[in-house]
């Protein structure tokens, strides 16, 4: 079921709590020699909604009015809250051997031999606050995988064989909108190319006509 909040998300206030900086967790996770990924299950369906601030969501359906009683995908600040939530929960964590963004989670460990204690102090958080893992969507004790759209291991940030993939599937742009295309996949694996300006010199000058 999709809920059209429009309205409600103009009359909220927003909430600029920051979420973290993607580039910097990617870094940061160079030099772990055992990672796990997971994922919560829907996990703002997983936060309550404050009993004064249901009925804010009512929606009409042929069996009656209903609203939510937990926080719907759709809402305005619903990244933010989720953001505040987790970190408040590995407080003691992130940066140590947790990274999260908002509901990606990955548990890093710099020895292998210590991943199994980091795991279990994560599944404890988890645990403390009821919060739940999708299965399908979490890997454990990997040396690299892939993390908020990008490939990391050991080594560091990789290119993503799927972002390769599509560029080298792609015909000869011939229109404008086709370099457009080009470029922006191109943009994707910039720090992995050398010379990347120049050598996409030719598009921009295209473009720019």
């Amino acid at each position: 079921m999709c809920i059209d909040f429009t309205d409600l998300n103009k009359a909220c206030p927003k909430d600029s709590y920051p979420l973290p900086r993607i580039d910097a967790l990617i870094d940061s996770m160079s030099g772990c020699e055992l990672m796990s990924f997971l994922n919560a299950f829907q996990g703002y369906n997983q936060i309550r909604l404050a009993h004064d601030d249901q009925e804010k969501t009512s929606f009409v359906t042929d069996q009656g009015i209903f609203c939510y009683n937990v926080m719907p995908f759709s809402q305005k600040n619903a990244g933010a809250t989720y953001q505040r939530l987790v970190n408040n929960m590995f407080r003691e964590q992130i940066g140590r051997n947790m990274e999260v963004y908002i509901d990606d989670m990955m548990v890093k460990s710099q020895k292998k031999e210590n991943h199994k204690q980091d795991l279990q102090e994560c599944f404890g958080i988890l645990q403390y606050f009821g919060m739940k893992l999708n299965s399908t969507k979490c890997t454990f004790g990997v040396r690299g995988g892939k993390f908020l759209g990008f490939m990391i291991s050991q080594r560091g940030r990789e290119a993503n064989p799927e972002k390769i993939k599509a560029i080298l599937e792609m015909k000869p742009p011939r229109t404008i909108q086709e370099v457009q295309r080009l470029t922006g996949r191109l943009a994707a694996l910039n720090r992995f190319i050398s010379c990347s300006s120049d050598r996409g010199l030719p598009f921009f000058k295209v473009l720019k006509k």
